[in-house]
């Protein structure tokens, strides 16, 4: 079976990174008989000023996008398309609009214990943030969020209370921007194919593919 690495940059306060995620997993299901994907979650930060304390999120997303109608338009978009794959967006019940250096930094220590915690950890950090209007740079949102996936309680929020890893959530974050990414989700295949958006299904399904398909005409032409 072939394998692929799939290194997805992305922020939990990014609603198309959410969207990115539900199709992500319909396009993995479409070719799991074929080609293994391994998934690892990499940060950015779409809003990295933000204080800790977080902002008014409804007042500033309506001063960024120019008033609440531009608002609700692109809202109403995104739950259609939320419908689709799943997801219930409740844009309204969001309050606060965290600082996510901590919920990365949350995420990268899910991932030191393994792809399936980092992946519940995402997910449920997407979920509080879109559907339960829960601030996720609020710690003890995190530290509840950490301990469902069976991460460990007191360890996650002594971590919290620290510095630990902050520097190195910015690294990857410089890294990504170095990189070239400037909007997310971003996705990069085996550390050189990148795919930009939250594009459909079949689109990241064909991709993969194709990807897999040249990784073994190369490893046959080696041979």
């Amino acid at each position: 079976m072939a394998s692929i690495r799939i290194d997805v940059v992305s922020d939990v306060v990014c609603p198309w990174c959410y969207l990115g995620k539900a199709r992500l997993e319909l396009a993995v299901a479409e070719i799991q008989d074929d080609i293994s994907a391994e998934i690892h979650w990499q940060p950015y930060q779409l809003n990295p000023d933000y204080p800790p304390e977080g902002v008014d999120h409804q007042k500033t997303l309506a001063d960024k996008l120019g008033g609440a109608e531009n608002v609700g338009r692109i809202h109403e978009n995104l739950r259609a398309l939320g419908r689709e794959v799943g997801i219930v967006y409740d844009f309204e019940a969001i309050k606060i609009g965290p600082n996510t250096l901590d919920a990365h930094r949350l995420i990268h220590w899910a991932g030191i214990e393994g792809p399936e915690i980092q992946d519940a950890v995402v997910t449920a950090l997407f979920r509080a943030n879109f559907e339960e209007g829960r601030n996720v740079g609020d710690p003890a949102v995190l530290v509840g969020i950490a301990a469902a996936a069976g991460m460990g309680e007191k360890v996650i929020a002594a971590l919290l209370a620290s510095d630990a890893d902050k520097d190195v959530v910015r690294q990857h974050i410089a890294a990504a921007r170095h990189m070239g990414v400037s909007g997310v989700p971003f996705f990069i295949i085996d550390g050189k194919y990148a795919i930009s958006g939250a594009q459909t299904p079949d689109v990241l399904a064909d991709a993969f593919r194709q990807i897999a398909a040249d990784k073994d005409g190369n490893r046959k032409d080696l041979n």
